[in-house]
Parts: C-alpha cells; sequence; structure tokens
C-alpha cells in the first residue's frame, strides 16, 4: 500500500523543479531580450542621425527575424528591448526575481526613482506581475 506522505512528497518535488524550471526559462528569456537590446543600441550609436537610423534598423530586423522567430520580434517588441537596455544597462543589476512581465512595465515609468522604488517592492514582497501593474496604476509612492 502507497503511503500518502509518498505520494505528496512526490508532487511536491514535480511541482518545485516545474517553477524552477519555468524562472530559469524565463530568467534567460529576460537576458536574451536584454542583449539583444543592448545589440540595437549599439548598431543606433554607429548610425549618423540616429533617430531615423534606429527606425529603419528595427523595421529591418523586424522584417527579418518575424516570419522565423515569430511575433517576440515584432517592430513594438524590438522597440522594447531596445528601451529595457536603456532602462537597464548593466546586465548584473537585473534580478531574477523579476520576470519579463515585470520589466516590460517597469520601462514604462518615467523616473528611475520609481523603478528603483518598485523594484525593491516587488523583491521584498514577492509580488507577481499582476500586483506590480495594480501597484503602479494605483496612488504614486514616489
Amino acid at each position: 500500500m502507497l503511503s500518502p506522505t509518498v505520494v505528496s512528497d512526490i508532487k511536491s518535488i514535480i511541482n518545485t523543479a516545474r517553477e524552477k524550471a519555468i524562472r530559469a526559462v524565463d530568467t534567460e528569456r529576460v537576458l536574451m531580450y536584454w542583449h539583444i537590446g543592448q545589440r540595437i543600441f549599439l548598431e543606433e550609436q554607429q548610425g549618423k542621425e540616429r533617430a531615423d537610423y534606429g527606425r529603419y534598423l528595427i523595421k529591418s530586423l523586424s522584417e527579418k527575424l518575424e516570419p522565423e522567430y515569430g511575433t517576440g520580434f515584432s517592430f513594438r517588441h524590438l522597440n522594447w528591448y531596445r528601451q529595457f537596455y536603456r532602462t537597464f544597462p548593466i546586465v548584473n543589476a537585473l534580478r531574477s526575481q523579476l520576470s519579463w512581465t515585470h520589466y516590460r512595465l517597469l520601462i514604462r515609468l518615467e523616473s528611475q526613482d520609481k523603478i528603483e522604488f518598485y523594484i525593491a517592492e516587488v523583491v521584498k514582497n514577492n509580488w507577481s506581475s499582476r500586483q506590480l501593474e495594480r501597484q503602479i496604476s494605483g496612488p504614486s509612492p514616489c
């Protein structure tokens, strides 16, 4: 006869492993987006008319990448990746507790103080991206 604790222990092991796998994949995705944003930004800096060149560069990239890799590489998404790099230029400062959805919400904020405040709150309170969105939409703390 099977002990109920064996079943519950194994379920716990499975659930923990699944959660770790999901976090690992999301961490790699965040790093991938950061590196893409960095590469776009560095390429733009070589252009003489940065704004026009950047727009052309991202449009051209999206036309090449989206058919093969999907909508995550559309013009809009590539702009987010560039903005992500510009907002968080130091890769080692990225927090593994934050998902891409967290970062996408944070890059929309206009103040570095607000960004730092919300990062600290996400980490301290283990907020989901939905909780972060609700907090950002509420009364301003800064």
